[in-house]
């Protein structure tokens, strides 16, 4: 099966040897994404809420770049440096899902690149 690599000037380039997603078949795999501005490539600052929607925004870029939404994701990874994160983080993912939600996974992290607090991946399947 062949792959066919998406990325997107609207979210920050990729920090190693990966590509911001992979579309194999009908089904796109996103590189985890960090609250970095795609502008400057720096990490956003502000609370976990403002580094959840820039996460979010990043994602977003890409899934647009592979024709595809929200709307079209399976699953969701989140990983967090502090747990105590988890209910804002959840707040935030409300605000870019309806029902039904994707299946997901929360994991708790040690750190995370350039000192984020957050980083997401995701799983879509465009029909």
């Amino acid at each position: 099966m062949s792959r066919t690599i998406i990325s997107s000037d609207r979210a920050p380039k990729a920090i190693g040897p990966y590509s911001q997603a992979v579309k194999v078949g009908n089904t796109i795999y996103t590189s985890g994404q960090v609250p970095f501005d795609p502008a400057t490539g720096e990490l956003v600052t502000g609370d976990i809420a403002t580094q959840t929607r820039r996460v979010f925004e990043n994602l977003k870029a890409v899934l647009e770049a592979a024709d595809a939404s929200f709307a079209d994701v399976a699953r969701v990874g989140i990983y967090l440096t502090d747990l105590a994160n988890f209910a804002a983080v959840n707040a935030v993912m409300a605000e870019y899902f309806k029902e039904p939600y994707p299946a997901r996974s929360t994991i708790g992290v040690a750190a995370l690149p350039r000192g984020a607090q957050v980083e997401i991946d995701m799983v879509a399947v465009k029909e």
